[in-house]
């Protein structure tokens, strides 16, 4: 536990503000939101800034369990990306679940520690205004890594309350929090900042958590449309305490909150520039993006280098740059309204340098593997919303993706190229059985990228035996029943039965530098999700998921059981 409590110290506040627009800008509680007739499903929802200042996080990765049946958690350090759990996938750092922040990806191809690292200690959690989630393959829009879901953070561009917030906690917890706004001609610059420090319980090692993020965003009117420019930067270092053995606290080596290797730990930051234009008909954004990360582990301590031991170092440094436009249009006859959506989403991702060595003390002594990769993407999608008559909603998608990745690595034989594209259709239908029930069906299919290294792999880096390689694509699909209910300001509830099913999950594994591949595999559970209001400042979730996870093709002397992943959650 970071901290048993906090002292904020709000020295100014605001519940409404207005902007050169004349707009008004209010506190959002999200999960009160009346969502019949506007959801495409019974598991997606909003995620609004007052939610999230109501609840204490202790890490930033933790905004995402605001989403039903998600589950975030640390291992190794709180420098790195946290783990997230959701329709019975141990996700890791983010592999099938794509998150997003104002137009720009979260999730990382290719990346040093795993596919689709999705590291959000960049985001400055008093300062995102809404959270737009889905669970399953439904939404158009979604692309690489959306299997189980998609998040789509949003900043705030008018800080809906300046503070300067103090922070103190036990073991050398400390986290302050400035933000405010500042009028410049007809347009407002929001900015915020934050600084953590943290020590943490060890007893053999200081964690040593130096944290610091800043953010700074302009907004101003522009052809008829609202343009913002924003920036972002996150730098980070912190120690780890690491996994321990059992036997070693058993037989008094170390103690419970010990350490084996006390130099492991890390170093990360990431920097963004990025523009979003805004009409009533286009949406049109651009970013660039660098990532760096040097993270040292030790699993196995000294099992296969009895002399040097079995630490190690992974490398992912990086430039992505893209962007995405969007026309929206509509078309209405006598009874039926057609909303519909077409884009096209651009990335280039530059990695100069994905790389796993082996080290003494964060000291390097011998290579596995160091890589430089170019991938680029572009995306092509449509999406239709049809309201049909009173009762009826339909919805339809198809969204085409193409993936190509070349690898230059220090050993030869793994370089190459390769490319990949795959069409993925949607569909779903509701139906409003009142003004507070709906009923929904859904179908979808999605994929995620497989890292690119293990795509062209011809040998193993460490034995140099023959390896299989991969596909660059992996395709995913699933459907779901639901049904919501909702009176604003009462309650907010929805049940949903889903099935997934994952045509493969081939992974790449970073702490190893080779590839592992597992079976193709089903998903299927129950959710249910429910808000109640019991007055207008007291309120209670109740949240349930049961899952049922498998593979779906036999192995030699192997089961279908599918490990490390949670059949239950409340």
């Amino acid at each position: 536990m970071k901290s048993l409590f906090s002292i904020p110290l709000i020295l100014m506040s605001a519940n409404v503000i207005a902007d050169g627009s004349g707009f008004e800008h209010f506190v959002v509680y999200g999960k009160q939101a009346d969502l019949i007739g506007d959801s495409l499903s019974a598991s997606e929802g909003v995620i609004g800034y007052g939610d999230i200042q109501q609840r204490p996080m202790l890490r930033a990765g933790e905004v995402l369990e605001f989403i039903p049946g998600m589950v975030v958690t640390q291992h190794s350090g709180s420098g790195k990306a946290n783990q997230y759990f959701l329709r019975g996938f141990n996700l890791d750092h983010g592999t099938d679940f794509s998150t997003s922040l104002d137009g720009m990806p979260v999730n990382m191809r290719t990346h040093g520690h795993g596919q689709g690292y999705t590291d959000l200690n960049f985001i400055i959690p008093e300062l995102v205004e809404r959270i737009d989630y889905q669970k399953g393959p439904y939404q158009g829009t979604q692309g690489d890594f959306s299997i189980a879901g998609s998040a789509d953070f949003s900043l705030m561009s008018i800080i809906q309350n300046p503070l300067a917030k103090l922070e103190l906690g036990e073991n050398g917890y400390v986290r302050g929090v400035v933000s405010n706004n500042v009028a410049i001609d007809t347009g407002n610059l929001a900015f915020g900042a934050e600084w953590q420090q943290y020590d943490g319980p060890w007893s053999s090692v200081n964690e040593d958590v130096n944290k610091s993020n800043i953010f700074a965003r302009y907004q101003q009117a522009l052809a008829g449309g609202m343009l913002e420019i924003s920036f972002l930067g996150y730098d980070n270092s912190w120690n780890s305490a690491d996994q321990i053995p059992e036997r070693a606290v058993n037989t008094g080596v170390i103690d419970s909150l010990g350490s084996l290797d006390t130099s492991v730990g890390g170093e990360s930051n990431r920097y963004s520039l990025s523009a979003n234009w805004q009409h009533v008909d286009w949406l049109v954004s651009a970013y660039a993006i660098t990532s760096n990360l040097n993270l040292f582990s030790n699993f196995t301590y000294f099992l296969d280098d009895p002399i040097n031991g079995d630490q190690f170092e992974q490398v992912d440094d990086r430039n992505i740059y893209g962007g995405n436009i969007t026309k929206v249009f509509s078309v209405d006859t006598d009874d039926s309204h057609f909303h519909q959506k077409l884009g096209l989403d651009l990335q280039y991702d530059d990695i100069a340098e994905v790389g796993l060595f082996k080290t003494i003390e964060r000291q390097r002594i011998s290579s596995v593997r160091t890589d430089a990769v170019d991938e680029w993407s572009a995306s092509l999608f449509y999406t239709l919303d049809a309201y049909l008559a009173e009762k009826w909603i339909a919805n339809a998608a198809i969204r085409h993706n193409y993936l190509s990745v070349e690898v230059d690595s220090d050993l030869a034989v793994n370089s190459g190229n390769a490319s990949d594209q795959i069409t993925s259709l949607k569909a779903g239908l509701s139906y409003l059985i009142d003004d507070q029930w709906q009923a929904y069906v859904n179908a979808g299919q999605s994929f995620h990228s497989n890292d690119a290294r293990g795509v062209v792999i011809s040998v193993d880096p460490s034995t140099l035996e023959p390896a299989e390689p991969v596909d660059l694509l992996v395709r995913g699909q699933g459907a779901e029943m639901g049904v919501r209910v909702s009176l604003y300001r009462k309650y907010n509830m929805s049940l949903s039965l889903w099935w997934l099913e994952n045509d493969s999950e081939l992974v790449f594994v970073g702490d190893a530098g080779n590839t592992e591949a597992s079976r193709a595999s089903t998903r299927k559970g129950i959710e249910f999700a429910s808000n109640f209001w019991i007055t207008r400042t007291l309120t209670t979730d109740i949240e349930l998921a049961w899952t049922r996870s498998r593979f779906s093709e036999s192995a030699v002397d192997e089961g279908d059981y599918i490990d490390g992943l949670l059949t239950f959650c409340r």
